[in-house]
Protein backbone atom coordinates (compact mmCIF):
# COMPACT_ATOMS: atom_id res chain seq x y z
CA UNK A 1 0.00 0.00 0.00
CA UNK A 2 1.29 3.59 -0.48
CA UNK A 3 4.36 4.38 -2.80
CA UNK A 4 7.66 5.79 -2.29
CA UNK A 5 10.20 4.61 0.55
CA UNK A 6 7.03 4.59 2.97
CA UNK A 7 4.82 1.69 0.92
CA UNK A 8 3.93 -0.75 3.37
CA UNK A 9 3.24 -4.51 2.51
CA UNK A 10 0.42 -6.36 4.09
CA UNK A 11 0.03 -8.62 6.49
CA UNK A 12 -2.51 -10.43 4.17
CA UNK A 13 0.32 -10.08 1.55
CA UNK A 14 3.23 -11.54 4.14
CA UNK A 15 1.07 -14.46 4.63
CA UNK A 16 0.29 -15.48 0.90
CA UNK A 17 4.22 -15.25 0.00
CA UNK A 18 5.06 -17.84 2.73
CA UNK A 19 3.24 -20.06 -0.02
CA UNK A 20 5.53 -19.63 -3.04
CA UNK A 21 6.39 -22.74 -4.05
CA UNK A 22 10.12 -21.85 -4.80
CA UNK A 23 10.35 -20.27 -1.09
CA UNK A 24 8.41 -22.28 1.07
CA UNK A 25 10.13 -23.22 4.66
CA UNK A 26 8.97 -26.25 6.12
CA UNK A 27 6.45 -25.93 9.33
CA UNK A 28 8.10 -28.38 11.74
CA UNK A 29 8.48 -26.37 15.32
CA UNK A 30 6.28 -26.81 17.81
CA UNK A 31 5.62 -24.56 21.08
CA UNK A 32 8.48 -26.82 23.17
CA UNK A 33 10.70 -26.36 20.02
CA UNK A 34 10.32 -22.52 20.40
CA UNK A 35 10.84 -22.79 24.41
CA UNK A 36 14.14 -24.59 23.96
CA UNK A 37 15.42 -21.90 21.07
CA UNK A 38 14.69 -19.31 23.20
CA UNK A 39 16.48 -20.55 26.13
CA UNK A 40 19.30 -22.20 23.91
CA UNK A 41 20.15 -18.36 23.18
CA UNK A 42 19.37 -16.64 25.97
CA UNK A 43 21.29 -18.79 28.47
CA UNK A 44 24.84 -18.38 27.41
CA UNK A 45 28.48 -17.98 29.06
CA UNK A 46 26.73 -14.85 30.51
CA UNK A 47 25.46 -16.40 33.77
CA UNK A 48 28.90 -17.93 34.31
CA UNK A 49 30.62 -14.76 34.08
CA UNK A 50 28.44 -12.06 33.81
CA UNK A 51 26.60 -12.79 36.93
CA UNK A 52 30.09 -12.72 39.16
CA UNK A 53 31.41 -9.54 37.60
CA UNK A 54 28.02 -7.32 37.92
CA UNK A 55 27.80 -8.40 41.70
CA UNK A 56 31.40 -7.59 42.37
CA UNK A 57 32.05 -4.46 40.85
CA UNK A 58 28.82 -2.44 40.04
CA UNK A 59 25.65 -4.02 42.46
CA UNK A 60 26.59 -6.16 44.95
CA UNK A 61 23.95 -8.61 46.22
CA UNK A 62 21.51 -6.62 44.54
CA UNK A 63 22.64 -7.74 41.58
CA UNK A 64 19.62 -10.64 41.97
CA UNK A 65 17.19 -7.78 41.96
CA UNK A 66 18.98 -6.21 38.93
CA UNK A 67 17.91 -8.97 36.90
CA UNK A 68 14.52 -8.95 37.68
CA UNK A 69 14.43 -4.97 36.74
CA UNK A 70 16.04 -6.45 33.81
CA UNK A 71 13.59 -9.01 33.12
CA UNK A 72 10.33 -6.42 33.57
CA UNK A 73 11.86 -4.40 30.88
CA UNK A 74 12.74 -7.81 28.88
CA UNK A 75 8.76 -9.10 29.43
CA UNK A 76 7.38 -5.96 28.28
CA UNK A 77 8.69 -6.23 24.90
CA UNK A 78 7.73 -9.45 24.80
CA UNK A 79 4.55 -9.12 25.27
CA UNK A 80 4.48 -6.76 22.25
CA UNK A 81 6.78 -9.59 20.30
CA UNK A 82 4.30 -11.96 21.21
CA UNK A 83 1.02 -9.90 19.78
CA UNK A 84 3.39 -8.92 16.38
CA UNK A 85 4.47 -12.98 15.90
CA UNK A 86 1.31 -14.26 16.32
CA UNK A 87 -0.69 -12.06 14.13
CA UNK A 88 1.99 -12.11 11.51
CA UNK A 89 3.34 -15.63 11.47
CA UNK A 90 6.38 -14.75 8.27
CA UNK A 91 9.60 -14.78 8.74
CA UNK A 92 12.21 -11.90 9.45
CA UNK A 93 10.58 -10.86 13.09
CA UNK A 94 10.85 -7.01 13.96
CA UNK A 95 11.94 -6.59 10.14
CA UNK A 96 8.56 -8.22 8.90
CA UNK A 97 6.36 -6.64 11.31
CA UNK A 98 8.37 -3.29 10.77
CA UNK A 99 7.09 -3.93 6.95
CA UNK A 100 3.51 -3.66 7.78
CA UNK A 101 3.43 -1.03 10.14
CA UNK A 102 5.97 1.53 9.26
CA UNK A 103 6.69 0.94 5.48
CA UNK A 104 9.27 -0.18 3.26
CA UNK A 105 12.20 2.15 4.34
CA UNK A 106 11.89 1.19 8.32
CA UNK A 107 11.70 -2.10 7.28
CA UNK A 108 14.91 -2.23 5.60
CA UNK A 109 16.48 -0.48 8.22
CA UNK A 110 15.75 -2.45 10.98
CA UNK A 111 16.11 -5.75 8.66
CA UNK A 112 19.71 -3.96 8.12
CA UNK A 113 20.22 -3.46 11.85
CA UNK A 114 19.57 -7.30 12.44
CA UNK A 115 21.74 -8.29 10.35
CA UNK A 116 24.20 -6.64 12.19
CA UNK A 117 23.19 -7.51 15.19
CA UNK A 118 22.90 -11.33 14.57
CA UNK A 119 26.32 -11.40 12.42
CA UNK A 120 28.68 -10.10 15.35
CA UNK A 121 26.61 -11.60 17.99
CA UNK A 122 27.36 -15.45 16.07
CA UNK A 123 30.83 -14.51 15.89
CA UNK A 124 31.42 -12.90 19.36
CA UNK A 125 30.10 -15.85 21.05
CA UNK A 126 32.04 -18.50 18.75
CA UNK A 127 35.37 -16.65 19.35
CA UNK A 128 33.89 -17.11 23.13
CA UNK A 129 33.55 -20.63 22.73
CA UNK A 130 36.58 -21.14 21.48
CA UNK A 131 38.51 -19.43 24.32
CA UNK A 132 36.42 -22.06 26.34
CA UNK A 133 37.58 -25.13 24.43
CA UNK A 134 41.51 -23.88 24.76
CA UNK A 135 40.43 -23.94 28.44
CA UNK A 136 38.95 -27.73 28.39
CA UNK A 137 41.46 -29.15 26.14
CA UNK A 138 44.36 -27.49 28.80
CA UNK A 139 45.97 -24.93 26.94
CA UNK A 140 44.67 -21.02 26.81
CA UNK A 141 45.10 -19.65 23.38
CA UNK A 142 45.50 -23.34 21.71
CA UNK A 143 43.03 -22.58 19.27
CA UNK A 144 44.64 -19.64 17.68
CA UNK A 145 47.48 -20.08 15.50
CA UNK A 146 49.56 -17.27 13.57
CA UNK A 147 48.93 -17.31 9.84
CA UNK A 148 51.82 -14.82 9.11
CA UNK A 149 50.82 -11.77 9.98
CA UNK A 150 47.35 -12.37 11.48
CA UNK A 151 46.41 -14.69 13.94
CA UNK A 152 43.36 -17.29 12.88
CA UNK A 153 40.92 -18.49 15.64
CA UNK A 154 40.37 -22.71 13.88
CA UNK A 155 37.97 -23.11 16.57
CA UNK A 156 35.71 -20.67 16.28
CA UNK A 157 35.42 -21.41 12.55
CA UNK A 158 34.97 -25.13 13.45
CA UNK A 159 32.13 -24.64 15.39
CA UNK A 160 29.94 -22.45 12.92
CA UNK A 161 31.16 -24.84 10.14
CA UNK A 162 29.24 -27.54 11.99
CA UNK A 163 26.31 -25.53 12.72
CA UNK A 164 25.59 -23.96 9.30
CA UNK A 165 25.60 -27.87 8.03
CA UNK A 166 22.91 -28.84 10.71
CA UNK A 167 21.09 -25.12 9.87
CA UNK A 168 21.38 -26.36 6.31
CA UNK A 169 19.79 -29.61 6.83
CA UNK A 170 16.64 -28.45 8.12
CA UNK A 171 14.79 -26.57 11.37
CA UNK A 172 13.83 -29.95 13.27
CA UNK A 173 17.44 -31.46 13.39
CA UNK A 174 18.76 -28.10 14.85
CA UNK A 175 15.90 -28.09 17.20
CA UNK A 176 16.71 -31.67 18.14
CA UNK A 177 20.55 -30.69 18.21
CA UNK A 178 19.70 -27.46 20.67
CA UNK A 179 17.35 -29.62 22.78
CA UNK A 180 19.82 -32.09 23.20
CA UNK A 181 22.90 -28.73 24.25
CA UNK A 182 20.81 -26.65 26.10
CA UNK A 183 19.40 -29.83 28.22
CA UNK A 184 22.91 -29.81 29.16
CA UNK A 185 24.21 -26.63 30.05
CA UNK A 186 20.80 -26.39 32.36
CA UNK A 187 21.80 -29.06 34.06
CA UNK A 188 25.12 -27.76 34.94
CA UNK A 189 23.27 -24.54 35.90
CA UNK A 190 21.06 -26.41 38.12
CA UNK A 191 24.14 -28.52 39.82
CA UNK A 192 25.95 -25.16 40.49
CA UNK A 193 22.65 -23.82 41.95
CA UNK A 194 22.01 -27.16 44.33
CA UNK A 195 25.79 -27.55 45.16
CA UNK A 196 26.22 -23.55 45.96
CA UNK A 197 23.16 -23.79 48.13
CA UNK A 198 24.91 -25.91 50.64
CA UNK A 199 27.81 -23.26 51.12
CA UNK A 200 25.10 -19.68 51.59
CA UNK A 201 25.84 -17.65 54.72
CA UNK A 202 23.23 -14.59 55.05
CA UNK A 203 25.73 -12.42 56.41
CA UNK A 204 26.94 -11.98 52.55
CA UNK A 205 23.64 -10.81 51.57
CA UNK A 206 24.10 -7.75 53.87
CA UNK A 207 24.34 -4.78 53.22
CA UNK A 208 21.65 -6.02 50.19
CA UNK A 209 22.63 -2.43 48.48
CA UNK A 210 26.00 -1.65 49.10
CA UNK A 211 26.70 2.31 50.01
CA UNK A 212 27.63 4.06 46.79
CA UNK A 213 31.13 4.83 45.79
CA UNK A 214 32.44 6.89 43.36
CA UNK A 215 33.11 4.62 40.29
CA UNK A 216 34.47 5.60 36.54
CA UNK A 217 32.76 5.84 33.78
CA UNK A 218 35.37 6.32 31.60
CA UNK A 219 36.33 9.59 29.68
CA UNK A 220 34.87 11.02 26.06
CA UNK A 221 33.66 8.80 23.57
CA UNK A 222 34.18 6.02 26.25
CA UNK A 223 31.42 6.95 28.57
CA UNK A 224 27.75 6.29 28.48
CA UNK A 225 25.67 8.88 26.12
CA UNK A 226 23.73 9.58 29.75
CA UNK A 227 27.28 10.67 31.00
CA UNK A 228 28.07 13.05 27.86
CA UNK A 229 24.98 14.43 27.82
CA UNK A 230 23.92 15.33 31.62
CA UNK A 231 27.92 15.10 32.53
CA UNK A 232 27.22 13.46 36.01
CA UNK A 233 30.04 11.18 37.21
CA UNK A 234 29.54 7.42 37.69
CA UNK A 235 29.22 5.57 40.16
CA UNK A 236 29.10 1.88 41.89
CA UNK A 237 26.76 -0.12 44.03
CA UNK A 238 24.15 2.11 45.56
CA UNK A 239 20.99 2.44 43.96
CA UNK A 240 22.55 4.07 40.65
CA UNK A 241 24.83 0.75 40.66
CA UNK A 242 21.35 -1.11 40.59
CA UNK A 243 20.43 0.42 37.63
CA UNK A 244 23.23 0.59 35.78
CA UNK A 245 23.55 -3.04 36.84
CA UNK A 246 20.11 -3.92 35.42
CA UNK A 247 21.47 -2.40 31.81
CA UNK A 248 24.72 -4.15 32.64
CA UNK A 249 22.38 -8.02 32.85
CA UNK A 250 19.83 -7.10 30.46
CA UNK A 251 21.87 -7.80 27.82
CA UNK A 252 21.97 -11.62 29.47
CA UNK A 253 18.40 -11.82 28.07
CA UNK A 254 18.95 -10.66 24.83
CA UNK A 255 17.79 -13.62 22.41
CA UNK A 256 14.45 -14.54 22.97
CA UNK A 257 13.23 -11.93 19.76
CA UNK A 258 15.49 -14.77 17.74
CA UNK A 259 12.42 -17.26 18.37
CA UNK A 260 9.97 -14.88 16.50
CA UNK A 261 12.19 -15.10 13.27
CA UNK A 262 11.22 -18.89 13.14
CA UNK A 263 7.28 -17.71 12.94
CA UNK A 264 6.79 -19.31 9.17
CA UNK A 265 8.40 -22.52 10.69
CA UNK A 266 6.09 -23.31 12.95
CA UNK A 267 3.01 -25.43 13.16
CA UNK A 268 0.74 -23.31 15.38
CA UNK A 269 2.09 -19.99 15.36
CA UNK A 270 -0.80 -18.13 17.00
CA UNK A 271 -0.73 -20.17 20.05
CA UNK A 272 3.35 -21.53 20.05
CA UNK A 273 4.91 -18.03 19.15
CA UNK A 274 3.87 -16.61 22.83
CA UNK A 275 4.31 -19.46 25.03
CA UNK A 276 7.51 -20.14 23.16
CA UNK A 277 8.58 -16.44 23.74
CA UNK A 278 7.13 -15.76 27.75
CA UNK A 279 7.91 -19.54 28.79
CA UNK A 280 11.71 -19.55 27.57
CA UNK A 281 11.73 -15.56 29.22
CA UNK A 282 9.85 -17.21 32.30
CA UNK A 283 12.44 -20.21 32.38
CA UNK A 284 15.78 -18.11 32.00
CA UNK A 285 14.56 -15.22 34.38
CA UNK A 286 14.31 -17.95 37.38
CA UNK A 287 17.52 -19.73 36.68
CA UNK A 288 19.34 -16.49 36.24
CA UNK A 289 17.84 -15.04 39.48
CA UNK A 290 18.50 -18.16 41.68
CA UNK A 291 22.20 -18.15 40.39
CA UNK A 292 22.85 -14.62 41.62
CA UNK A 293 20.90 -15.62 44.89
CA UNK A 294 23.41 -18.52 45.11
CA UNK A 295 26.33 -16.62 44.16
CA UNK A 296 26.20 -13.54 46.45
CA UNK A 297 25.39 -15.66 49.16
CA UNK A 298 27.97 -18.30 48.94
CA UNK A 299 30.85 -15.78 49.41
CA UNK A 300 31.43 -11.60 50.21
CA UNK A 301 30.18 -9.45 47.08
CA UNK A 302 33.89 -7.70 47.22
CA UNK A 303 35.49 -11.07 46.92
CA UNK A 304 33.88 -11.00 43.29
CA UNK A 305 35.58 -7.73 42.54
CA UNK A 306 37.66 -7.25 39.51
CA UNK A 307 37.67 -8.11 35.76
CA UNK A 308 38.72 -11.72 36.21
CA UNK A 309 35.89 -13.26 38.52
CA UNK A 310 33.28 -15.65 37.60
CA UNK A 311 31.06 -18.03 39.18
CA UNK A 312 33.98 -20.79 39.66
CA UNK A 313 35.78 -17.99 42.22
CA UNK A 314 33.05 -18.44 44.72
CA UNK A 315 33.33 -22.02 44.32
CA UNK A 316 37.11 -21.75 44.38
CA UNK A 317 37.01 -20.19 47.93
CA UNK A 318 34.95 -22.85 49.25
CA UNK A 319 37.75 -25.21 47.71
CA UNK A 320 35.46 -26.80 45.58
CA UNK A 321 38.17 -27.54 42.59
CA UNK A 322 36.15 -29.82 40.53
CA UNK A 323 33.76 -26.26 39.42
CA UNK A 324 35.56 -24.91 37.11
CA UNK A 325 35.89 -28.37 34.83
CA UNK A 326 31.75 -28.29 35.41
CA UNK A 327 31.48 -24.45 34.30
CA UNK A 328 33.55 -24.99 31.40
CA UNK A 329 31.88 -27.39 30.05
CA UNK A 330 28.56 -25.33 31.17
CA UNK A 331 29.82 -22.40 29.17
CA UNK A 332 31.03 -24.60 26.11
CA UNK A 333 27.39 -26.35 26.02
CA UNK A 334 25.79 -22.76 26.50
CA UNK A 335 27.70 -20.82 23.84
CA UNK A 336 27.25 -24.05 21.18
CA UNK A 337 23.66 -23.11 21.41
CA UNK A 338 23.79 -19.32 21.60
CA UNK A 339 25.75 -19.15 18.13
CA UNK A 340 23.24 -22.18 16.32
CA UNK A 341 20.30 -19.96 17.29
CA UNK A 342 22.13 -16.79 15.87
CA UNK A 343 22.73 -17.80 12.79
CA UNK A 344 19.19 -19.38 12.04
CA UNK A 345 18.11 -15.94 13.14
CA UNK A 346 20.53 -14.28 10.56
CA UNK A 347 19.30 -16.31 7.97
CA UNK A 348 15.55 -15.98 8.49
CA UNK A 349 15.95 -12.40 8.62
CA UNK A 350 17.96 -12.11 4.96
CA UNK A 351 15.48 -14.93 3.79
CA UNK A 352 12.33 -12.22 4.49
CA UNK A 353 14.34 -9.61 3.03
CA UNK A 354 15.91 -11.55 0.01
CA UNK A 355 11.40 -12.67 -1.04
CA UNK A 356 10.76 -9.17 -0.87
CA UNK A 357 13.55 -7.98 -3.18
CA UNK A 358 15.35 -6.05 -0.55
CA UNK A 359 18.25 -8.56 -2.02
CA UNK A 360 18.52 -10.26 -4.46
CA UNK A 361 15.97 -12.88 -4.68
CA UNK A 362 17.64 -15.78 -6.43
CA UNK A 363 18.88 -16.17 -2.19
CA UNK A 364 15.12 -17.10 -1.24
CA UNK A 365 15.62 -20.46 -2.70
CA UNK A 366 14.95 -23.41 -0.62
CA UNK A 367 16.39 -26.61 -0.86
CA UNK A 368 15.08 -30.11 -0.77
CA UNK A 369 14.99 -29.49 3.30
CA UNK A 370 12.98 -26.49 3.45
CA UNK A 371 15.63 -24.35 4.23
CA UNK A 372 17.24 -21.43 2.68
CA UNK A 373 20.39 -23.08 1.85
CA UNK A 374 22.05 -20.61 -0.35
CA UNK A 375 21.86 -17.79 2.75
CA UNK A 376 22.38 -20.78 5.34
CA UNK A 377 26.16 -20.86 3.81
CA UNK A 378 27.07 -17.19 3.15
CA UNK A 379 26.11 -16.51 6.51
CA UNK A 380 28.44 -19.10 7.94
CA UNK A 381 31.47 -18.12 6.08
CA UNK A 382 30.57 -14.32 6.09
CA UNK A 383 30.36 -15.52 10.14
CA UNK A 384 33.40 -17.73 10.22
CA UNK A 385 35.46 -15.20 8.45
CA UNK A 386 34.54 -12.69 10.88
CA UNK A 387 35.40 -15.08 13.84
CA UNK A 388 38.20 -16.70 12.06
CA UNK A 389 40.29 -13.40 11.75
CA UNK A 390 38.63 -10.43 13.55
CA UNK A 391 39.23 -9.56 17.03
CA UNK A 392 35.35 -8.86 18.32
CA UNK A 393 36.16 -6.99 21.67
CA UNK A 394 34.61 -3.62 21.40
CA UNK A 395 31.64 -4.76 18.94
CA UNK A 396 29.72 -6.55 21.48
CA UNK A 397 27.84 -3.14 22.24
CA UNK A 398 27.16 -3.37 18.88
CA UNK A 399 24.67 -6.34 18.99
CA UNK A 400 23.40 -4.48 22.08
CA UNK A 401 22.08 -1.19 20.49
CA UNK A 402 21.05 -3.48 17.20
CA UNK A 403 18.74 -5.46 19.77
CA UNK A 404 17.20 -2.43 21.45
CA UNK A 405 16.34 -0.62 18.26
CA UNK A 406 14.88 -3.55 16.97
CA UNK A 407 12.57 -4.07 20.22
CA UNK A 408 11.95 -0.25 20.59
CA UNK A 409 9.78 -0.71 16.87
CA UNK A 410 8.10 -3.42 17.53
CA UNK A 411 6.70 -2.27 20.77
CA UNK A 412 6.04 0.97 19.10
CA UNK A 413 4.07 -1.00 15.86
CA UNK A 414 1.87 -2.84 18.35
CA UNK A 415 0.19 0.08 18.89
CA UNK A 416 0.22 1.52 14.91
CA UNK A 417 -1.25 -2.28 14.19
CA UNK A 418 -3.76 -1.61 16.88
CA UNK A 419 -4.96 1.43 15.03
CA UNK A 420 -4.90 0.73 11.57
CA UNK A 421 -5.84 -3.05 11.27
CA UNK A 422 -8.66 -3.77 14.65
CA UNK A 423 -9.92 -6.31 12.19
CA UNK A 424 -6.96 -9.17 12.07
CA UNK A 425 -6.82 -12.04 14.54
CA UNK A 426 -4.35 -12.02 16.87
CA UNK A 427 -3.31 -15.22 18.69
CA UNK A 428 -2.33 -13.29 21.28
CA UNK A 429 -2.86 -9.80 22.64
CA UNK A 430 -0.65 -7.74 24.72
CA UNK A 431 -2.82 -6.38 27.99
CA UNK A 432 -3.35 -2.50 28.77
CA UNK A 433 -2.33 -1.05 25.45
CA UNK A 434 -1.10 1.44 24.31
CA UNK A 435 0.61 1.65 28.59
CA UNK A 436 2.30 -1.44 28.66
CA UNK A 437 4.15 -1.10 24.91
CA UNK A 438 5.05 2.88 26.17
CA UNK A 439 6.86 1.56 29.33
CA UNK A 440 8.67 -1.42 27.21
CA UNK A 441 9.78 1.59 24.70
CA UNK A 442 11.09 3.93 27.58
CA UNK A 443 12.51 1.12 29.57
CA UNK A 444 14.80 0.22 25.96
CA UNK A 445 15.46 3.78 25.93
CA UNK A 446 17.07 4.24 29.37
CA UNK A 447 18.80 1.29 28.07
CA UNK A 448 20.01 2.47 24.97
CA UNK A 449 21.49 5.36 26.86
CA UNK A 450 23.66 3.88 28.97
CA UNK A 451 25.60 2.58 26.03
CA UNK A 452 28.68 4.05 25.24
CA UNK A 453 29.07 7.21 22.71
CA UNK A 454 31.28 5.13 20.35
CA UNK A 455 28.99 2.74 20.19
CA UNK A 456 26.46 5.14 18.78
CA UNK A 457 28.93 6.56 16.29
CA UNK A 458 29.44 2.83 14.85
CA UNK A 459 26.03 2.11 14.87
CA UNK A 460 24.93 5.37 12.98
CA UNK A 461 27.52 4.84 10.47
CA UNK A 462 26.43 0.93 9.59
CA UNK A 463 22.81 2.72 9.21
CA UNK A 464 24.27 5.08 6.76
CA UNK A 465 25.45 2.41 4.60
CA UNK A 466 22.60 0.64 5.08
CA UNK A 467 20.83 3.56 3.47
CA UNK A 468 23.04 3.93 0.73
CA UNK A 469 22.49 0.29 0.10
CA UNK A 470 18.53 0.31 -0.11
CA UNK A 471 18.87 3.35 -2.91
CA UNK A 472 20.88 1.64 -5.08
CA UNK A 473 19.43 -1.87 -4.95
CA UNK A 474 16.66 -2.18 -2.68
CA UNK A 475 14.21 0.24 -3.55
CA UNK A 476 14.47 -0.18 -7.07
CA UNK A 477 14.27 -4.13 -6.66
CA UNK A 478 11.53 -4.19 -4.13
CA UNK A 479 8.88 -6.19 -5.01
CA UNK A 480 5.83 -4.36 -3.20
CA UNK A 481 7.56 -1.32 -5.36
CA UNK A 482 7.18 -3.56 -8.64
CA UNK A 483 3.44 -5.10 -7.97
CA UNK A 484 2.53 -1.40 -7.66
CA UNK A 485 4.48 -0.77 -10.89
CA UNK A 486 5.79 -3.50 -12.81
CA UNK A 487 8.30 -2.81 -15.56
CA UNK A 488 9.86 -5.24 -18.05
CA UNK A 489 12.97 -7.10 -18.01
CA UNK A 490 14.08 -9.39 -14.58
CA UNK A 491 11.90 -7.48 -12.53
CA UNK A 492 8.98 -9.28 -14.61
CA UNK A 493 10.14 -12.32 -15.16
CA UNK A 494 10.21 -12.35 -11.22
CA UNK A 495 6.66 -10.95 -10.94
CA UNK A 496 5.68 -13.53 -13.02
CA UNK A 497 6.83 -16.10 -10.96
CA UNK A 498 5.10 -15.20 -8.09
CA UNK A 499 1.65 -15.77 -9.59
CA UNK A 500 1.05 -11.81 -11.33
CA UNK A 501 0.88 -8.14 -10.20
CA UNK A 502 -1.17 -9.47 -6.81
CA UNK A 503 1.21 -12.60 -6.16
CA UNK A 504 -0.38 -15.74 -5.02
CA UNK A 505 -3.28 -15.98 -4.30
CA UNK A 506 -4.46 -12.67 -6.27
CA UNK A 507 -3.93 -11.01 -2.92
CA UNK A 508 -3.44 -7.51 -3.63
CA UNK A 509 -1.69 -4.38 -1.89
Amino acid sequence: MGSGIFRTKSVEQSIADTDEPDSKLRKDLTAWDLTVFGVAVVVGAGIFTLTARTAGNVAGPSVSLAFVLAAIACGLAALCYAEFASTVPVAGSAYTFSYATFGEFIAWIIGWDLILEFALAASVVAKGWSLYLGNVIGAEGSTVVELGPVDFDWGSVLLIAALTVILATGTKLSSRVSAVITGIKVGVVLLVIVVGAFYISKDNYSPYIPPSEPGDTGEGIHQSLFSYLTGAGGSTYGWYGLLAASSLVFFAFIGFDVVATTAEETKNPQKSLPRGILGSLAIVTVLYVAVTLVLTGMVKYTDLAGENSTLATAFEIHGITWAQWVINLGALAGLTTVVLVMLLGQTRVLFAMSRDGLMPRKLAHTGPHGTPVRITVIVGVVSAVLAGFFPMGTLEEMVNIGTLFAFVLVCVGVIILRRTRPDLPRGFKVPLVPVVPILAVLACLWLMLNLSVETWIRFVVWMAIGIVVYFLYGYRHSMVGLRATPKPGVEAEALGHLGGPEGPGGVGL
